[in-house]
């Protein structure tokens, strides 16, 4: 594995929907507010708890039930981590981008990550929990190239607020043509959509969408090649 590791603390201003879903799926103790703010400090955390219990041993602890991650082939993070022994030297990486749905209950980040040996991008897909904190649930370590300068700012992004049945949820997971394996996902609200593509050879790619101005907006469109 590549990236494996965040080095970065940054603080954000909460963006709030003016209006949202009045019934999240994690329950009605939670208010549909974006908090992209939330989702760094989590990734700042994350970063500590690796750097002082160790990288596996943090991803085990902030994970989401069900998590996955990129191996490169698509596993259960649950799985995978048991007894995985900790690497010598940590990967770190930093969030560049955030991009959150109106009712907070999912948020996607972007950034770079540098090995001793190597460069490249990450994604990963957050997810709100019962209490209000953000675990992730999908971890994708992306294209090998030069690092990206870190922003001054981690730019945050937030969808419109929907209005009620305005969109239909897409979510699943199938098989596409040649052997690929494709799962697509979606905030409660349905204001921000994902969808990672793996193909046998171990090739990845995660495409994110955003509900802005009433159409879908990319945010950003990522592939990496097989390599681990």
């Amino acid at each position: 594995m590549k990236r494996f590791l965040i080095a970065a603390t940054v603080s954000l201003a909460l963006a709030a929907c003016a209006s949202g879903p009045r019934l999240p799926r994690y329950g009605m103790a939670l208010k549909p507010v974006a908090n992209p703010g939330d989702v760094i400090v989590a990734e700042s955390a994350f970063a500590r708890l690796a750097l002082e219990k160790g990288q596996w041993a943090a991803f085990r602890a902030t994970a989401a039930e069900g998590a996955e991650m990129f191996v490169p082939q698509r596993v259960k993070a649950a799985d995978w981590l048991k007894g995985r022994p900790e690497p010598v030297v940590a990967v770190k990486w930093q969030p560049h981008a955030v991009w959150s749905s109106c009712d907070g209950s999912y948020a996607v980040t972007r950034g770079s990550w540098q090995s001793p040996n190597a460069s490249g991008t990450f994604a990963t897909v957050w997810q709100r929990q019962r209490n209000g904190a953000y675990k992730w649930t999908a971890d994708m370590s992306l294209a090998a190239k030069p690092a990206e300068p870190a922003p001054e700012m981690v730019v945050a992004s937030v969808a419109d607020c929907p209005k009620r049945d305005e969109l239909l949820t897409v979510t699943g997971h199938f098989a596409g043509t040649s052997g690929a394996d494709i799962a697509s996902g979606s905030a409660a609200d349905n204001t921000l959509r994902w969808t990672t593509t793996v193909m046998p050879d171990g090739t990845r790619r995660i495409a994110v969408s955003l509900w802005k101005n009433g159409d879908w907006r990319e945010a950003f469109t990522e592939s990496s090649g097989p390599d681990r």
